[in-house]
């Protein structure tokens, strides 16, 4: 019986022999690629913060403020549905430098997103909401309206890095890439890069502002990622 089974044992060790010998070797790598696009449109999102011993007081005032700042950006040609009310914030403010807590005043803030279309605009309305009261800047962001083609060359150009990528592997193991087993899209998004320069929010507050507030829009990043598994040889 022992020899029986020692004979089976070795021929399914010599059948399993030509299967290893000839299974295929696989490569999986992961490609990026990415595309500028140039933005068409920022959110500018900014406010105003206020302090008073009266918690009415205060609200009065940021509610002022806010609506100084939709009057003149409405003024600048911006659209009053372009204008939303991003947040508000009110709550107490207590001073613990005698050890004990003593309710020293209130705080009120309330933010506003702007929706600018005009690349060349977004430092005016700036300036605007500053010269109207605004006192706070939280930032801007850029974003295209369309970015399909712009995703569908990414997604092209991930793939060519993958190959590039497996082409370079499968030369330094002396293999020959034969075809694509899998591809898996590992997600495309966009990101900005703007920049803002000559803004001071102590000046613009004062509204002693010497210069206009300069905002260059970067050109859009739209970057996908591929996962690609090569049969190879």
């Amino acid at each position: 019986m022992k020899k029986i089974l020692s004979l089976l044992l070795t021929l399914l060790l010599i059948l399993s022999v030509p299967t290893l010998a000839f299974a295929d070797s696989e490569i999986t790598v992961t490609g990026t690629g990415e595309v500028q696009v140039p933005a068409d449109m920022a959110i500018v999102s900014l406010g105003v913060t206020v302090t008073d011993k009266e918690v009415l007081k205060a609200q009065k005032r940021a509610n002022q403020a806010v609506a100084d700042i939709r009057e003149a950006l409405i003024d600048l040609g911006i659209e009053e549905e372009n204008i939303n009310t991003d947040y508000i914030n009110i709550y107490a403010q207590y001073d613990y430098s005698a050890g004990t807590e003593v309710l020293a005043g209130y705080y009120a803030g309330s933010t506003l997103a702007i929706r600018v279309t005009d690349m060349e605009q977004v430092g005016e309305v700036i300036d605007a909401a500053f010269a109207a009261g605004a006192n706070t800047l939280n930032g801007i962001t850029f974003s295209a309206t369309d970015t399909k083609d712009a995703k569908a060359k990414a997604l092209k150009a991930a793939v060519e890095d993958a190959r590039e990528k497996a082409e370079v592997l499968a030369a330094a193991s002396d293999l020959e890439l034969l075809s694509i087993e899998s591809i898996t899209e590992g997600g495309t998004f966009s990101y900005d890069r703007g920049v803002m320069n000559n803004f001071a929010k102590e000046e613009a507050a004062a509204g002693t502002m010497n210069s206009s507030t300069v905002v260059r829009a970067a050109k859009l990043t739209v970057s996908s990622s591929v996962t690609v598994s090569f049969k190879a040889d």
